[in-house]
């Protein structure tokens, strides 16, 4: 059977490559794509896909129940088994700060508006990605397990877990077919250039101070975005309904060790590292133990395949030579980024801001213009 898969926030960081892999992997899948291209989503994410008859664009937003019904009514067009793959989020943890509200409207009531239409058009499959943010911060040891409580600390992994409980809640009233994932931080291709290394990179390369929060100790495990990308099409085809699967990449690195290994990869002086004041309610650490998705057990078999030390100094050296971004395939390492801009402090930025900053961002770098964390 044919199958049609509704991707939400496809034109933002996870979800563009996510499209672009299944593009690549499932030529023979419809892919309707729903995404209301706020600042941190970019239609130039899907150039490459324009000329697919089988990959649909549908500029709405999921908190707009009318908006909604016109994906699933390209999904329709299409026929055949319907999946649905929910990135669409407000994800920016500074902006969360400033005012909760547009987080709890998108992912919370969105996620409810888009359950509600997916139950309605009998979808196959529903795949929630969220975030280790939800299980709140670590100590220095210990990991998070699927099992570890929700204990949000931002309004945006508030809202985050939020709408991973709505989703639950459809599993268990209505026998809904649902999963959700929870992934460690994401880098690679297309991401917004205000999250951490991509601003890190462009304000290196022109010599500006990188702000960094409190002692700069914060420890992220970092995840290359395709190897988070198969793991996602794996629950999607292998999951088990009302599971939860952590997505990590066994990484583990300090913000200011990061930052420090990339100013001496670029030839910078770490003397343009500048501490801030901390960022409030700033988790300490995270990390995922993903070993109930790389178990045989689930029949998932899912594990990263990409090292962040082995792709960091290829993707920094990419940068330093002048590559172009924008006509590079979504597999190719140009630059480094996190999914929660979680260790350089910078305020977040207005529509004519973020153009600015594009402007005098590096050629390279503008493969990651645009991001959500899912």
């Amino acid at each position: 059977m044919n199958t049609t898969c509704l991707v939400t926030g496809g034109a933002g960081f996870i979800g563009s490559n996510f499209v672009h892999m299944l593009a690549e992997i499932r030529p023979e899948w419809a892919i309707v794509n729903l995404d209301a291209l706020t600042y941190a989503g970019n239609r130039e994410n899907l150039k490459a896909l324009d000329a697919k008859k089988n990959h649909v664009f549908v500029h709405g937003d999921i908190t707009k129940p009318d908006d909604v019904e016109r994906a699933f009514a390209e999904c329709a067009k299409f026929g055949g088994r319907l999946v649905v793959v929910h990135f669409a989020a407000e994800s920016h943890v500074d902006r969360s700060i400033q005012s909760g509200v547009p987080f709890v409207n998108t992912n919370v009531v969105g996620t409810q508006i888009l359950l509600d239409a997916s139950r309605a058009h009998k979808t196959a499959r529903f795949v929630h990605v969220s975030t280790d943010e939800v299980y709140g911060s670590l100590g220095e040891k210990g990991f998070f397990r699927e099992d570890t409580p929700l204990a949000p600390n931002s309004p945006y992994s508030s809202s985050k877990a939020g709408s991973d409980l709505l989703v639950r809640a459809a599993v268990h009233t209505h026998g809904f077919d649902a999963c959700i994932t929870r992934c460690s931080n994401n880098y690679g291709p297309y991401q917004f250039p205000e999250k951490f290394l991509p601003l890190m990179l462009a304000n290196a390369s022109e010599d500006k101070p990188i702000p960094v929060y409190g002692d700069g100790l914060y420890v992220r495990d970092w995840l290359y975005v395709r190897d988070h990308c198969e793991a996602i099409l794996a629950v999607l085809e292998k999951g088990r309904s009302g599971e939860v699967y952590n997505i990590g990449g066994n990484n583990e690195l300090a913000n200011i060790t990061l930052v420090k290994r990339v100013l001496k990869e670029l030839g910078k002086p770490e003397s343009l590292i500048t501490y801030v004041k901390d960022r409030p309610g700033h988790d300490r650490r995270y990390a995922i133990d993903a070993s109930k998705i790389k178990a045989d057990s689930t029949g998932l078999r899912a594990s990263p395949s990409r090292s962040l030390c082995r792709s960091r100094s290829a993707g920094i050296r990419r940068k330093r030579n002048g590559c172009k971004g924008l006509g590079a395939e979504p597999t190719v390492t140009t630059t480094l980024g996190s999914t929660a801009d979680d260790g350089v402090g910078r305020q977040p930025q207005s529509a004519s801001g973020r153009k600015a900053h594009l402007r005098s961002v590096p050629v390279g770098l503008r493969v990651q213009r645009a991001g959500s964390k899912a």
